[in-house]
């Protein structure tokens, strides 16, 4: 991870869990300033975490583009439960896209998930 930087910030949902994320950013010139790619990991329940998408962030650093990993609620070191149903990581992706928005000055958000983690 050398061409990148990595911030840890705490994300709160409405419900108050909080998710633990990492924001992945080239050391360089970001190549679009608005944009920030939001990775989501597959099914909690499944094993699915953020760690599964350390290597898809680290590259898109490196190619210049702001990325941020995050554990959906009862991952890792977030809190809070997973559910069966999905309902509850909904409320998840949209508390990350929210904080990217306030936080990181985009004002567009790229979403990418697989399995589940398309929701």
């Amino acid at each position: 991870m050398s061409n990148c930087k990595v911030d840890y910030p705490t994300v709160e949902t409405p419900d108050k869990v909080k998710l633990s994320a990492r924001v992945f950013k080239p050391k360089e010139e970001i190549k679009d300033n608005n944009l920030v790619i939001v990775l989501v990991h597959p099914y909690s329940i499944l094993g699915g975490c953020q760690a599964l998408l350390k290597g898809i962030a680290t590259g898109l650093a490196q190619n210049g583009y702001r990325a941020v990993t995050f554990d959906m609620r009862g991952v890792g070191r977030s809190t809070g439960r997973a559910s069966l149903t999905g309902f509850a990581e909904i409320k998840d992706v949209i508390a990350v896209c929210n904080w990217v928005s306030a936080n990181l000055s985009s004002d567009r958000i790229l979403l990418v998930g697989s399995s589940a983690g398309i929701l």
